[in-house]
């Protein structure tokens, strides 16, 4: 079956973690064996040739880099044009996997139809990843204005926080509003049709972009507080407001947002129960705050950071996506709302925002 995953950080594996997605899984993780400089070392799960094999069609892609303070405990650049260097960066390596016919990139309708179109009509080899650039945390937008640059080269989602406080929005494990430059940012993303990814903004930043942003919203990857309590995911007040605004929640692979009490770099995937099962509850409580199974979608970030070790026990690649058809049909799904999660709902998200 045909997926669609909203959020991959392809560029930043290939230019920090130095690591060739056109090769297979097993070469790239051999090729890292005994590293120890990144957490996931030989534990990738993501290439080009296994989202092939799983039938991914289409992928939200990234651009991240964070800007960070002098004395900061996150990792990030030291200036906002450092961070906005390592973007652009990351395009030249979208741009030169484009030349090489192993990606296209996506950018409005007639796009995305063409796309699917050769998708299946094309034999698996011959196959391009489709992909929607997004950037994940807007430190590296140096003003609102310099938005125009980035639409024209393909951006069309933005997350305007990550991890800790950012330039125009807090995030993970921060608190507090947007400051003003974060409302300009929304607006001028509104007048362009981009995409707020609301993922990773704190509480009190999320329920103000809401207010302040009237454009098209989605989550690209976050999972239910009420089954792993943590500010990283959303509250039940919070998934019912995406939900009014007609957005779509892609489900997070990473084992600490699916399984209660998870130690990172301590517990262990099988041990933990933390499988497709323990993902489907996440996203059946999802569809049981909206009635309906309109809202889910793959948000995998599979490859966001970590590996094979902290993610779903029953999957070896990004490929064993195909497995979540069958589970979710013993769940009682049906084939159309399967369909949905799958594929259906970006597709029919992106049509009434690219319409």
């Amino acid at each position: 079956m045909l997926n669609i995953d909203i959020h991959l950080d392809l560029s930043m594996n290939a230019m920090e973690w130095n690591r060739d997605l056109r090769l297979p899984v097993n070469v790239i993780n051999k090729r890292e064996a005994g590293k120890t400089d990144l957490p996931g070392r030989a534990n990738s799960m993501v290439s080009f040739p296994e989202l092939k094999r799983g039938d991914t069609a289409i992928v939200v892609a990234t651009q991240i880099a964070r800007f960070v303070e002098e004395g900061s405990a996150i990792p990030g650049w030291h200036s906002p044009e450092q961070a906005w260097a390592q973007t652009q960066g990351q395009l030249a390596w979208y741009k030169m996997m484009e030349e090489e016919g192993e990606m296209f990139q996506v950018k409005n309708l007639d796009d995305l139809n063409g796309h699917l179109n050769h998708w299946q009509k094309d034999q698996a080899e011959k196959k391009p990843i489709g992909y929607i650039l997004s950037l994940e945390g807007a430190d590296s937008i140096l003003t609102p204005e310099y938005l125009e640059r980035a639409w024209a080269y393909g951006l069309r989602a933005i997350g305007p926080a990550h991890y800790g406080p950012g330039r125009y929005a807090n995030g993970t494990n921060s608190t507090g509003k947007m400051k003003a430059n974060g409302i300009a940012l929304l607006r001028k993303m509104e007048e362009l049709n981009i995409i707020l990814d609301t993922t990773h903004l704190c509480d009190d930043a999320f329920w103000q972009a809401l207010e302040n942003f009237d454009g098209h919203v989605w989550a690209s990857h976050n999972n239910c507080r009420s089954i792993v309590h943590h500010n990283r995911q959303y509250s039940d007040e919070q998934i019912k407001a995406l939900i009014s605004r007609g957005a779509i929640i892609g489900a997070a692979m990473d084992a600490w947002m699916i399984v209660p009490d998870w130690e990172k770099n301590v517990s262990d995937p099988f041990k933990m129960k933390c499988g497709i099962e323990a993902l489907l509850n996440h996203i059946d409580h999802i569809c049981q705050l909206a009635g309906n199974t309109d809202h889910i979608c793959i948000g995998s970030d599979l490859d966001g950071g970590f590996g094979k070790e902290q993610s779903l026990f029953d999957m070896e690649t990004i490929a064993d996506l195909s497995k979540f058809p069958e589970m979710m049909f013993k769940r009682g799904y049906s084939e159309d709302s399967i369909k949905a999660f799958m594929h259906g709902n970006v597709l029919r998200f992106l049509g009434n925002a690219w319409q």
